[in-house]
């Protein structure tokens, strides 16, 4: 699977822009605020719908139009595929694949996997456990889309809880239909919570050799998952919790307080680590990020690198860059200066200058 081109129009600071990629290596560099963040964002967009950014459509549209359009087209298994995305400031964004229109983003998943690293990536590991909670979510969104379904519609069941919550301080008759969300939320969470233990099995399975490698065989790197509420305690934890939930007026209790920690030689790294260690850990997280998509999906994901290599050491940027292998790879940064100093093979070169794009090779 590669990305063979990307459209633009009226996206982010774009008006208009055709790009076509190599199935290698391709390098887009140029000053800071010049767009070349923007590509990589569309790209994400295309694959999973959502910015890797957790931007609303309608800030992602240019200021001088009403909508957006962006067109990328994926060779998979030999063929062509064209996905249209039409984002507007006013309604839900269209999608189709191919001209034919699809209702759920469900229908999306699978046709492009895309791995995306960034600089806020290399502080995954000692930041809240809202960021690692979303490196979670949006990997499974893209590899399995009963998670996804799980996923919406424990978000939705938790927002109108929450109002409900609210409404109960103005109708306190209200409390009896508290129970609807409640089991609602147990229905959908529980999935969620044993989804998630899986997936930190999985990734447990390919980030002890990577990481042991990455750290010249001083540190094993092992993850854990720490669920807000045990699987089998979901319910009751929740009922017990409802005069706490009542007086805060929001749900204290489920996966959406979930967090994941980093063990390295039996020390939690989130609280005790260097910070060289949780980049190390960020970075075998990344890697083995790519493996499990390749193990489970049978493909190759097309990576994004948005000037990350900056703020690695010059170890830990030849691990990756040496790590890419045979993956499609699109890079920003803002110069050309470490990929020469590093040997590395590029196949394409851009320059990104006020959200113009010119091909250098």
């Amino acid at each position: 699977m590669i990305i063979k081109s990307l459209e633009l129009e009226n996206f982010r600071n774009y008006s208009q822009l055709s790009i076509n990629f190599d199935s290698g290596t391709n390098i887009l560099y140029g000053d800071n605020a010049q767009g070349k963040t923007n590509i990589l964002e569309a790209i994400y967009l295309s694959a999973t719908t959502k910015s890797h950014k957790g931007s609303k459509d309608r800030d992602m549209i240019n200021f001088e139009s009403d909508e957006s359009h962006i067109r990328t087209y994926v060779i998979k298994d030999g063929l062509e595929n064209r996905v249209d995305m039409h984002l507007r400031k006013s309604k839900t964004k269209g999608i189709a694949i191919n001209g034919q229109k699809i209702k759920k983003a469900a229908d999306l998943l699978g046709l492009l996997n895309v791995v995306f690293f960034s600089p806020e990536d290399l502080s995954i590991i000692k930041n809240g456990p809202a960021q690692r909670r979303h490196f979670v979510d949006m990997e499974l969104c893209q590899l399995d889309s009963f998670y996804l379904y799980n996923l919406n519609n424990y978000n939705k069941i938790v927002n109108q809880r929450n109002k409900l919550l609210k409404d109960l301080y103005y109708n306190p008759n209200l409390r009896e239909t508290l129970f609807i969300w409640d089991s609602q939320l147990v229905s959908y969470g529980s999935k969620i919570i044993e989804r998630r233990k899986a997936f930190v099995d999985q990734l447990n399975e390919i980030i002890y050799d990577i990481h042991i490698r990455l750290s010249g065989g001083k540190e094993e790197l092992k993850i854990f998952y720490e669920p807000d509420a045990a699987l089998e305690d979901f319910e009751s934890s929740l009922k017990n919790s409802q005069e706490k939930d009542i007086r805060l007026k929001q749900t204290s209790v489920g996966p959406h307080r979930d967090d994941f920690s980093f063990a390295a030689g039996g020390i939690d790294i989130r609280k005790f680590g260097s910070q060289g260690q949780q980049r190390t850990a960020a970075l075998s997280l990344k890697l083995s990020e790519i493996e499990l998509v390749k193990k489970i999906t049978k493909d190759i994901p097309l990576l994004l690198l948005d000037d990350v290599l900056s703020e690695l050491d010059s170890n830990r940027q030849n691990y990756l860059l040496n790590s890419i292998g045979d993956i499609q790879t699109i890079i920003t940064c803002t110069g050309l200066e470490e990929f020469v100093n590093n040997r590395f093979e590029i196949n394409r070169i851009f320059n990104v200058s006020n959200a113009v794009v010119t091909q250098e090779n």
